[in-house]
């Protein structure tokens, strides 16, 4: 059981390296990265390579660790008992079970993505340390306990929005998935645009790296924003010298809405083909 990447996502050696190490150590794979890296993307390539089913938890600011085991619905069980509903003698109706419980219960070994870990508070990863240890939990109303009948192949991913516990991070196989380079980039997009001409792909992948490297940019555009900026220039039948201008007055890309996501980047842009239209007056 060895993932080398699919046929649709390109995995770099090291990734490949830090996936299956974690498989091999029965550990978490904690991956981190800038958004857009393909850090949830990666689950989903991982169970279609090794044949898995995938069992996906979004975690939301309001996301606690006892979501992931079970929950149970008093309110429900009370609002039954109060109309004379029978299945209020049984507790177990009123047990919505959660994501790791439908990890453990899997027949066959799950992969389980636990996404965005760092938007919940800083307990959140602590409550689950027991779980990830020992794979089990207790269902004290119906006086269970659920273990896992395959342990799962965890991934957890975060955007370093905050810091996570030591406690839990020892726990973890760390990877942190950098921002591809442009030979990795290359090949990513031949995954994703196969017939896209190589000048017009040269000049884009130059405007972006130039882009993303701009001072006082707020948020860098990512793979998948260049991927729907490349999308958009096949699309509207680009011609790759417009992407190469020198023109002061065209310092902002064509389409650039695929790739700069706020008024300030787009203002930024402008003050600077405002003081390069200056500087070549002056001049």
């Amino acid at each position: 059981m060895r993932f080398e990447g699919t046929e649709t996502y390109v995995a770099t050696d090291d990734l490949q390296i830090a996936v299956n190490a974690a498989i091999t150590l029965e550990r978490p794979l904690l991956v981190k990265g800038e958004p857009g890296t393909g850090k949830t993307v990666l689950a989903h390539e991982i169970a279609d390579a090794l044949g898995a089913p995938l069992i996906e938890w979004h975690v939301k600011s309001t996301t606690k660790a006892q979501h992931g085991l079970y929950e149970y619905d008093a309110v429900a069980r009370l609002r039954d008992g109060q109309l004379g509903d029978e299945r209020v003698q049984d507790i177990s109706n009123y047990i919505v079970r959660g994501k790791l419980w439908e990890a453990f219960e899997s027949e066959q070994r799950p992969v389980l993505l636990i996404d965005e870990i760092d938007k919940a508070d800083i307990e959140f990863p602590n409550d689950l340390l027991l779980e990830i240890d020992r794979m089990e939990f207790h269902v004290y109303e119906t006086k269970q306990t659920i273990a896992a009948r395959h342990r799962p192949i965890v991934i957890i991913t975060s955007n370093n929005e905050k810091e996570l516990p030591d406690a839990f991070l020892r726990r973890c196989f760390f990877h942190y998935i950098a921002f591809p380079d442009a030979d990795t980039m290359t090949r990513i997009v031949d995954v994703h645009h196969p017939d896209i001409k190589k000048r017009l792909l040269r000049e884009a992948l130059t405007s972006f790296y130039d882009l993303r490297d701009v001072p006082g940019l707020k948020k860098k555009p990512s793979t998948s924003e260049l991927l729907d900026w490349l999308k958009l220039l096949m699309a509207e039948d680009i011609d790759p010298e417009e992407l190469r201008t020198n023109d002061p007055a065209k310092l902002i890309p064509p389409l650039y809405g695929a790739l700069l996501k706020s008024e300030q980047d787009v203002q930024l842009f402008e003050r600077l083909a405002f003081l390069n239209r200056r500087e070549r007056a002056e001049s």
